[in-house]
């Protein structure tokens, strides 16, 4: 039975339609066009980039356009305790996501896995999505083969957003919540919080929270109330 795996739940938001492109528009393309059916036999994907460029809201993305597909999404580095034996059998899927590969590189026992999984899911005309915080060719592998593999996927590096950019992706992320924010209110909050989708999130969440709570809408004083009554 067709099915998304989720032992990691993908964000309800981490959708290609909430993602702002920016200069990312060949990468964008190239991941949609990962669930049409006649993509198949094709090298693996490697997506690098600063932290908060989005490299983790895309790959979520690609796995929420795979359905009905199979389709697994792993964030390596929430796998400490986990032995690599998790990548066994994956090669079942019709797509394995992996982000932030780099945390394992270097370790003998996951490389060796990987290496498998590279091989494995390439015979079975899989697809795989890698994500790490540089190219390749900036890790240093034990396995000189899956440096090899690695180094033979289809890469493309992510551009992050420029304020303007930033103000229309938080926007487009409130109007996913069904949250009006205005401009004004849009950029207040990127001069007062991190340039970070993720806790830029959070806060959306944190604020119509609050909005609903006391039946106000999300201006600036009413941002600025909330947020200092953090330790942000």
């Amino acid at each position: 039975m067709a099915q998304l795996l989720l032992p990691f739940p993908l964000e309800p938001s981490a959708r290609f339609e909430t993602f702002v492109v920016g200069k990312n528009a060949a990468l964008v393309a190239h991941l949609r066009s990962l669930s049409d059916a006649g993509y198949t036999n094709s090298p693996p994907l490697w997506l690098w980039g600063e932290p908060s460029c989005g490299k983790s809201h895309l790959l979520q993305a690609t796995c929420a356009a795979m359905l009905p597909a199979s389709a697994i999404y792993l964030p390596l580095k929430n796998l400490p305790k986990l032995v690599p034996d998790v990548l066994h059998g994956l090669e079942s899927l019709d797509l394995v996501v992996l982000d932030d590969l780099d945390v394992v590189v270097g370790n003998p026992a996951w490389e060796q896995m990987l290496f498998s999984l590279f091989n494995a899911l390439q015979a079975e005309e899989g697809k795989l999505v890698c994500a790490a915080r540089c190219a390749p060719a900036g890790l240093n592998f034990f396995l000189p083969d899956l440096d090899s593999r690695a180094s033979g996927a289809i890469i493309y590096q992510v551009t992050g957003l420029i304020d303007d950019h930033l103000a229309i992706a938080l926007q487009t992320h409130a109007r996913f919540r069904g949250i009006d924010l205005p401009d004004k209110s849009a950029r207040f909050l990127l001069h007062r919080l991190p340039r970070d989708m993720g806790v830029l999130c959070r806060w959306l969440d944190t604020l119509d929270q609050a909005s609903l709570a006391v039946h106000r809408k999300l201006t600036v004083p009413f941002i600025r109330e909330v947020l200092g009554t953090s330790d942000t």
